[in-house]
Order: structure tokens, then sequence, then C-alpha cells
């Protein structure tokens, strides 16, 4: 067994984890029609588990269709998100809510967490309610967390996540006009406690004008922060 985590970024919000045993997590499955996504990367290999953060297209857009393919033996989301889900025919969907906490492959937990955002679900030219937003502290065989935030504005309780969960890395998003900014995120960072972070939800749209190197300027007074800035299909290990 490996001692390392592999994270790889797909472009937008939506990762591929490696665990120290090998087994496969996907975040948020939007590759298909991710114009930030490597081609090469569209196509999901088997997978072991799939969590959702929110039903917003640009995070669930290819949920159902990947888990037809990949066969996760968990696919996690709040409840009533989790619900549309299975109405899709989505197998082995774990519904749950912030607080909680399940294991969704051996050795390897999530626990929902608080995301400051919206949730409604694209069905059909309507927009259905998808319950809450959230992010997840993932906790990994070899005692390492990551925190992805989701879409989220900064909030003063990301100060109890880092107390309770005390995340190794944290996954942010820095685009604006959806989610935080740069500015948002400094201050996501100084509460979260973390020196490890991935920026993500940015340069997808025009319209996510946040960038990593603006991150890094607001933040330039956090000693000992490594702001890791991927490209998508690049990886950093844990």
């Amino acid at each position: 067994m490996s001692d390392t985590i592999r994270i790889t970024w797909l472009g937008h919000s939506t990762f591929r984890i490696q665990s120290a045993n090998g087994k496969m997590l996907l975040i948020d499955p939007w590759t298909r029609g991710n114009p930030a996504c490597p081609d090469a990367e569209k196509q999901t290999g088997p997978l072991d588990a799939m969590l959702i953060t929110h039903g917003h297209f640009d995070h669930i857009g290819d949920a159902v269709e990947t888990a037809r393919q990949a066969k996760p033996t968990a696919v996690v989301a709040i409840y009533e998100t989790t619900a549309w889900l299975e109405r899709k025919g989505v197998e082995n969907c774990v519904g749950m809510n912030k607080g909680g906490t399940v294991e969704v492959a051996p050795g390897i937990s999530a626990t929902m967490v608080y995301a400051d955002h919206s949730c409604g679900i694209l069905d059909d030219g309507q927009i259905i309610y998808g319950g809450d937003p959230c992010g997840y502290v993932i906790e990994f065989e070899n005692g390492k967390r990551v925190y992805h935030a989701g879409d989220t504005n900064v909030f003063g309780d990301m100060k109890l996540i880092g107390q309770l969960y005390r995340p190794d890395i944290a996954l942010l998003p820095i685009g604006g006009l959806y989610t935080m900014s740069s500015r948002e995120a400094a201050l996501a960072i100084k509460l979260l406690a973390v020196k490890r972070v991935i920026p993500m939800h940015h340069s997808t749209f025009p319209a996510l004008t946040g960038t990593p190197e603006g991150l890094r300027a607001a933040t330039k007074e956090i000693r000992g922060l490594q702001i890791i800035d991927l490209k998508p299909g690049e990886s950093t290990e844990l």
C-alpha cells in the first residue's frame, strides 16, 4: 500500500482522488460537458465512490451517466439530491446531511459540512429543490484529511471546520460571481488554519475572474502557506 494520496484536478470543481490503497473517488462529476476538462479525462474509469456537493449543472451534470458507467459502490450527496438521482436510476445512493459521517470505501470516511450557496437542480427545463449545498471533509486510510468546500462564500464557521477536522489540504473556490473570490478565500484560509490550498472553480468561463495569482497576492502575509496552482489534468500528492 502506498502512503500517499493523489489528487487530480479535472477542471472547475471536479477532482479525482486516489487513496493510499488505490481506491478511486470522484468529487462533483462534471467532465464530459466541462470545457476545462482534458479530453483524455472526460470518460471516467471505475470508481469506488462519487461525492456531490450540490445540484447545479456544473457539479452534477454527468452524475447519472458516470454512475451508470463507473458503478461506484457509494454515491454520496445531501438527501434530497440522492432522491433525485435515484429517480434517474442511479444505484448505491447514500443520502445524508450536514454533520453526518459515512464510510464511502474501506478505511475512507466523508463528513458533510456547511457551504454558503444555493442548490437547485435543472430538470427538464425546470429548477427543482435539491436540498442544501455542502462541502466534505474526507479522511483517508493514512489519516490525511482533504476538505472540498464545494461552491461557497466564506463563513465564520470555517473556523469550526478547521478546529474539528484539521484538514491537511483545502480545495477552495476563488472565481468570484457565483462563489467567493480571492479576497474572501484569503480569509477562509485563515479561519481554516490550513497550509496547503488548491484553488478551484476558476478560469472555466470568462465570468470567473479570480486567479491563483490573485489568491497568492491576497495571502502573501500568511507564513508557510502553499498555493498549489494545478492545471486541469495535473495532480499533487498528499
